[in-house]
């Protein structure tokens, strides 16, 4: 009852510090001149189209199944849950991994002959274990640098992650962060959670997809308010305007710290979806230029409004074409929508996704087509694989 009594307070105080400073924040938003960034910085990125310059892309090198846990265990499908039960703690197969290597390999060349300048995170030992004064796990792997880096302005933040088996994936990119430090980037690290007991329900009573959906409608989550956490991947940036959804690896906490930190130049929004398992926003609602947003028509936003009167278009992009049977261990389908613009123009989509290259033709927007099927099924496309660090182009606002 005590825990049910402070979630809701959280949630509550959240939302009426957000109502008590959204007008003085677009004020002060608007008094201001573009965020000054450092004459040699060479990381600056407002949003998700603006022309791409630098990028990290993650590695599937030595990347190992996640110890099923009650947090792997509520974000991963039924279906595989014996996959977790008996691999947990070691290698992905070594014959899909050595084709998810290959696949990020090829995409780094495409990327690199599109003018794009690429660095990766430190290949590491994930199957090495762990102990912690309140856990103890192995390692997971550092390919999705979205997970855990945002990167707001001339601003890299390393988010603290809510997964035990990713405590120290931050040790792969904190090479490329100190030269990017060193170049006159701002750094913040957002308070590391303990991950003790506290932080999830023990409980979580998943048995079923209904289970899952019950649960999400009335917006139980296997992350307690314990503590601070979220991971990267559940914001997606606007320029001033970021947008940010409660999932089972984002709380509450989380999202507060974040709006305070980042206020008053940025204005931090929650919106919520019909999900199931909510975890990530890029695979359920990927804006991809200014007035343009991918919205997932099986998880439809419940807050779309907001972008319609705003005059954005919101899409519906196609249904995935994946086949059924080919491993999706830590995702859905939907990857064919987490593509990554290169520019307003350009997008990095599936090579065997045709209906959505269909889609971005009928738009007027060229497809860079890369096949990276084996690397979906570590959990991510291709926004997921990537952090973009530079891009070229001013802070805005798009909903003033």
């Amino acid at each position: 009852k005590l825990g049910r009594v402070f979630t809701g307070w959280v949630q509550r105080s959240f939302q009426s510090t957000q109502a008590a400073t959204a007008s003085q924040n677009t004020c002060a938003a608007d008094d201001k001149a573009t965020s000054s960034v450092p004459k040699d910085c060479l990381v600056c990125s407002y949003n998700e189209w603006d022309p791409l310059e630098e990028v990290i892309v993650g590695r599937a090198e030595n990347a190992c199944v996640p110890p099923f846990s009650v947090e792997v265990k509520a974000n991963t499908y039924e279906k595989y849950w014996g996959f977790y039960q008996k691999f947990g703690g070691q290698s992905f197969p070594k014959d899909h991994l050595k084709k998810a290597i290959a696949e990020i390999e090829e995409m780094c060349n495409i990327l690199k002959r599109e003018g794009v300048i690429v660095k990766r995170p430190d290949p590491i030992d994930w199957s090495v274990k762990y102990k912690t004064p309140d856990f103890e796990s192995t390692g997971m792997y550092a390919a999705m640098p979205r997970d855990i880096l945002l990167v707001v302005g001339s601003e890299i933040i390393e988010a603290p992650m809510a997964w035990r088996a990713r405590f120290f994936e931050y040790r792969a990119y904190r090479r490329i962060i100190k030269d990017y430090f060193n170049h006159g980037a701002k750094w913040t690290t957002a308070p590391k959670p303990t991950m003790a007991d506290e932080l999830y329900d023990q409980d979580y009573p998943i048995r079923s997809v209904e289970d899952r959906h019950k649960l999400a409608a009335q917006g139980k989550f296997v992350t307690t308010e314990f503590e601070p956490c979220f991971d990267a991947a559940d914001f997606i940036r606007a320029g001033r305007d970021i947008f940010v959804q409660r999932s089972q690896v984002t709380n509450y906490m989380g999202i507060e710290w974040m709006r305070r930190h980042l206020a008053p130049d940025y204005r931090v929004h929650v919106i919520s979806f019909k999900d199931p398992n909510p975890m990530h926003i890029d695979a359920t609602f990927n804006i991809i230029g200014p007035g343009l947003v991918l919205s997932n028509p099986d998880r439809p936003c419940h807050q779309i409004e907001l972008f319609k009167k705003a005059g954005w278009t919101v899409i519906r992009p196609p249904v995935p074409l994946i086949p059924d049977d080919h491993p999706l261990w830590m995702s859905s389908k939907w990857l064919s929508m987490n593509v990554l613009m290169l520019d307003e123009k350009r997008a990095m989509v599936d090579a065997n996704e045709t209906s959505i290259q269909k889609m971005f033709e009928n738009l007027g927007i060229s497809t860079i087509k890369v096949n990276i099927r084996h690397a979906n099924s570590l959990g991510g496309g291709f926004h997921c694989w990537t952090c973009d660090i530079r891009r070229r182009g001013t802070l805005q606002s798009y909903f003033d």
